[in-house]
């Protein structure tokens, strides 16, 4: 194959950089949000983890609508330009949230969760249609597909170590306003470098308003209409997140609302599509197990390394939340290397399968869990592990990612019909949506509290390390389990690698 061949299209590198500052925005608040709940709002570790879950788990069930909405009447731009508005404001009304102002904490709180409204419903629209158009920019069967997605990954992962340094740096130095305030800016950002280069992807199917969409609905054009009633989702999630509780239930039902359109869509095109359906559903809940364990980064390990860690470096002493950093750090040290390697593993004919990279990724997440067990080993007299521990379990997390999330985002577009491109990966995300909330919640049972009381940072300690470690094993046994069934899930996919 030649070297020309092998080139990605153009528009790959305008998608990778507004992706870049897109994630800019979101993981620099999500970086600071469950310390800025506990340290500013004052809420308790499990309530924070909670709020936390129940956040990041709508900002990935929001692509569902987001993508049926852009396949069946906004079109990919504007969507993904709507989105980049809506989660700019929602960045600056957090900023409103902190105690810059001055306002009372129930105003605060208020302002948080309209601005949380905003991010939710911007990223429902920008983030499943721009993996989209890049899915889009490949033929069916070109073997740059994965490698694109990875190329694609390590600018999501770009913006993510910028965030998690510079924005972690300045939100607990400066003030977390400043943090938030800096997280909306590289948002705005994005929004320019992605409409400045809209030639670039412009021959992609279905990028325009359509036809659909331009039709008159309650008194206006169709993708109007939806604008405006999009602005109405923002409350609704606030309500949401502030009740906690009853998200649960709506997540599990909207999941199997969705797994049922994926596989009735794959039954109208026939046998094999229905196969792929089912599949594709069999590794959206794998996808839960995986990401319910990795997302303790923004919640229990942050706490974690706050409480328990040894975050001294020559005399300076990193923020908490910058620990996070290691992940992103981690990916943009080895994507470019796994990128290569998929392709000559696949030209080698010895690329595993979809479903072996998925058990390979859970066995690595699984002993990062477990190093925990080893930094225990030398904990010192305040009861904290060394920071070894944190850079050793995450670079595990991060090699095991970088054999799940990836790949996974390019199983979706090869297996599902293109009629409903958008909903699949809308369906892909809400999986996300459900391994956050999970996460949440088992981040609530971690550490910190226990039956309403505050833990001794020695109990506290005692309390991580057996949490992470079952956690450790339980993936370690299904990664095993998911090794052992690969066949049957090779079969239903029908040859897609």
């Amino acid at each position: 194959m030649s070297d020309q061949s092998m080139k990605h299209p153009p528009a790959l590198w305008t998608l990778f950089m507004s992706e870049m500052w897109e994630r800019f925005c979101y993981y620099g608040m999500r970086t600071l949000l469950t310390l800025f709940l506990v340290k500013s709002l004052l809420k308790g570790d499990a309530e924070a983890s909670l709020i936390y879950g129940a956040y990041t788990a709508l900002v990935y069930a929001a692509p569902v609508l987001g993508g049926r909405m852009a396949d069946s009447y906004l079109g990919y731009r504007y969507a993904i330009i709507l989105g980049a508005i809506l989660m700019a404001i929602g960045e600056f009304l957090m900023v409103a949230g902190t105690d810059m102002f001055g306002l009372d904490a129930g105003l605060r709180e208020s302002l948080m969760l309209i601005g949380m409204g905003g991010l939710i419903v911007g990223n429902g629209y920008f983030k499943a249609n721009i993996s989209t158009i890049v899915g889009k920019l490949y033929n069916d069967g070109d073997p740059r597909r994965d490698s694109g997605f990875t190329i694609f990954y390590i600018g999501i992962n770009i913006g993510a170590l910028l965030a998690t340094t510079v924005v972690a740096f300045v939100g607990e130095t400066y003030g977390f306003e400043y943090g938030f305030g800096l997280a909306g800016l590289g948002m705005l950002l994005g929004l320019f470098i992605f409409w400045g280069g809209r030639e670039k992807y412009n021959h992609v199917p279905n990028i325009e308003i359509t036809e659909a969409g331009r039709e008159k609905w309650l008194g206006m054009e169709r993708w109007k209409t939806i604008t405006v009633l999009s602005l109405l989702l923002i409350p609704l999630s606030y309500v949401l997140i502030s009740k906690n509780e009853i998200l649960q239930y709506l997540l599990i039902a909207i999941f199997l609302y969705v797994a049922y359109q994926l596989i009735a869509a794959g039954i109208k095109e026939g046998p094999v599509w229905r196969d792929r359906m089912i599949a594709l559903v069999i590794m959206m809940i794998i996808n839960v197990v995986f990401w319910a364990c990795f997302e303790q980064a923004g919640t229990s390990l942050t706490l974690f390394a706050d409480r328990n860690v040894n975050r001294e470096i020559f005399g300076w002493m990193m923020p908490a939340s910058m620990t996070q950093f290691f992940n992103p750090f981690f990916i943009v040290t080895f994507g470019s290397f796994f990128s290569w390697m998929w392709i000559k593993l696949s030209q080698m004919g010895k690329n595993p399968s979809i479903p072996m990279k998925f058990s390979l990724g859970i066995l690595q997440l699984g002993a990062g869990f477990l190093v925990t067990l080893v930094g225990l080993m030398f904990v010192n007299d305040a009861y904290q592990v060394p920071l070894l521990t944190l850079v050793f379990l995450y670079m595990l997390h991060t090699t095991g990612e970088l054999f799940v999330s990836p790949i996974g985002l390019s199983m979706v577009t090869k297996l599902a019909p293109k009629s409903i491109a958008g909903t699949a990966m809308g369906g892909w995300f809400l999986s996300f949506a459900m391994a956050n909330y999970l996460a949440g919640a088992i981040a609530a049972l971690s550490g910190g509290e226990e039956g309403g009381e505050t833990l001794s940072v020695a109990e506290g300690l005692d309390k991580y390390i057996a949490t992470f470690s079952t956690i450790g094993y339980v993936l370690v046994a299904f990664a095993i389990l998911l090794a052992l069934l690969k066949g049957p899930i090779n079969k239903l996919m029908h040859g897609v690698e």
